[in-house]
C-alpha cells in the first residue's frame, strides 16, 4: 500500500503501458486471429449490367428476353462463386464481364458492334477499390476478351491505360489470348452497320434456321450497350469493370466513358464500386461514377441517394442518357437508370439472385 502511494501520476501511465505490452505479446495469436477472420467474413455481393435504353422499343419475343436472362445469371453465378471461394472482387467482376463478352447478345467482346469503317473497336477497364489500382484498354481489334487485358494492365504494368497497337502488344507479351477479326464479323452485325449507313431504320431481321436467338436491335439512335460489373470479397474490397464494343457506326477512333476511370468505371473500398452505361459522351462530361463516389464521401450520403440523385437529377437535367450499378462497402447495391430499361441483375450479401430488364 505504502509502495502505490508513493508512485506518481507518470508511474501510473508508464505502469498502464507495460502491462499493455504483456498482453498483447502473451496473447498476439489469438488477438490478431480474431481480427483476421472477422476481416475475411464480410458478407459477398455481386451486380450486373448489359446495357440501357430504349428497350420497350425493340419488342424482344419471349426468347429474346430469357436469353438475355440466362446469360446475366450465368455471369453472376461465375463471379459469386469467385467470391464465396474466397476470391478477390477483382477476379469476380473480370470473370461475370467475361462471361457477358463471350455472348453475342452483348455489346462487348464477340458482340461488339461495327465501327463506321466496318472495324471492331473495344474498350474496357477494371479497378480495385482497395488500392484504387486500374487497368483500361481503349481501340482493341483483335483481343477476345479486353476486360482480361484491363485486368492485366491492372496487375502487370506500371500503367492505367493503354490504346491501340501498344494495348495489342502489350497483350501479346503477356499471353492474352488473340483472335483474328473475323471472331467478331457476325452477321447479325453486319446488317446492322449496313442498316445504319444507309438511315434504314426497320428492325434487323436474319433468314435463320438455326435457332439461333440474336441481339436485341438498337439502331444509331440508342447507344446502348456496355456490360458491367461490381462486385464486393469476403475482404470487404469493392471492385469495377466495364466493357463495351461503343456504338454502331461509330467514328474512327472514338472512345467512350466506358475505359475512363471515374467517368464509367471508378471503385474505392471508402465509399463505392461503380460501373455506368449510356451516352458515353454525357458520362464523360459529368464524371458520373466518380461523382457518385464524391457525393457519399464529400456530403456522406447513402449510396442509394447519390447513386439515384447522380443518374436520375443530375444526368436527366443535362438530357444524358444512360444508368449505373454501384456497391457500397456494406454490400448494398443500386441500379438506378433513366431510360426505359437496363439489362441487370445481382446477387446480394443473403445470396438472393435477380434478374430484371425493365
Amino acid at each position: 500500500m505504502q509502495l502505490i502511494q508513493k508512485l506518481k501520476p507518470h508511474h501510473y501511465r508508464s505502469t498502464g503501458i507495460l502491462l499493455l505490452f504483456i498482453l498483447l505479446f502473451s496473447f498476439p495469436s489469438t488477438i490478431f486471429s480474431q481480427a483476421t477472420t472477422q476481416q475475411a467474413n464480410h458478407p459477398v455481393a455481386i451486380a450486373v449490367h448489359g446495357g440501357a435504353g430504349s428497350l420497350k422499343k425493340l419488342n424482344l419475343t419471349p426468347q429474346q428476353e430469357q436469353a438475355y436472362k440466362d446469360t446475366l445469371a450465368i455471369a453472376l453465378q461465375a463471379g459469386y462463386a469467385i467470391l464465396k471461394n474466397g476470391g478477390t472482387s477483382v477476379d469476380a467482376v473480370a470473370a461475370a464481364i467475361k462471361v457477358m463478352e463471350d455472348c453475342t447478345l452483348f455489346n462487348a467482346g464477340r458482340g461488339s458492334v461495327l465501327t463506321h469503317n466496318g472495324s471492331i473497336e473495344m474498350d474496357a477497364a477494371i479497378m480495385n477499390g482497395k488500392n484504387q489500382k486500374a487497368g483500361a484498354v481503349a481501340g482493341v481489334k483483335t483481343i477476345r476478351n479486353p476486360i482480361t487485358l484491363a485486368k492485366m494492365v491492372l496487375d502487370s504494368s506500371k500503367f492505367v491505360l493503354l490504346a491501340g497497337r501498344g494495348a495489342e502488344e502489350f497483350a501479346r507479351d503477356h499471353g492474352i489470348a488473340i483472335v483474328d477479326t473475323s471472331y467478331f464479323f457476325t452477321p447479325y452485325r453486319r446488317l446492322q452497320l449496313q442498316k445504319a449507313l444507309t438511315g434504314d431504320t426497320t428492325p434487323v431481321k436474319l433468314n435463320d434456321t438455326t435457332g439461333m436467338i440474336y441481339p436485341a436491335d438498337q439502331n444509331e439512335g440508342d447507344k446502348f450497350g456496355t456490360v458491367g460489373c461490381v462486385a464486393i470479397d469476403r475482404y470487404g474490397n469493392v471492385a469495377a469493370g466495364t466493357s463495351t464494343g461503343g456504338t454502331v457506326n461509330k467514328n474512327f477512333g472514338r472512345i467512350g466513358d466506358s475505359p475512363l476511370i471515374g467517368c464509367g468505371t471508378y471503385a474505392n473500398n471508402k465509399t463505392c464500386a461503380v460501373s455506368c452505361t449510356g451516352h458515353g459522351e454525357d458520362f464523360i462530361r459529368h464524371v458520373v461514377a466518380y461523382d457518385i463516389s464524391a457525393m457519399m464521401q464529400y456530403r456522406i450520403i447513402s449510396l442509394h441517394d447519390a447513386a439515384n440523385y447522380v443518374i436520375k437529377t443530375k444526368l436527366t437535367q443535362s438530357k444524358g442518357s444512360g444508368g449505373c450499378i454501384a456497391i457500397d462497402r456494406f454490400g448494398h447495391i443500386e441500379m438506378p437508370f433513366n431510360t426505359e430499361g437496363m439489362f441487370r441483375g445481382y446477387i446480394n450479401t443473403r445470396g438472393q439472385l435477380q434478374v430484371m430488364i425493365y
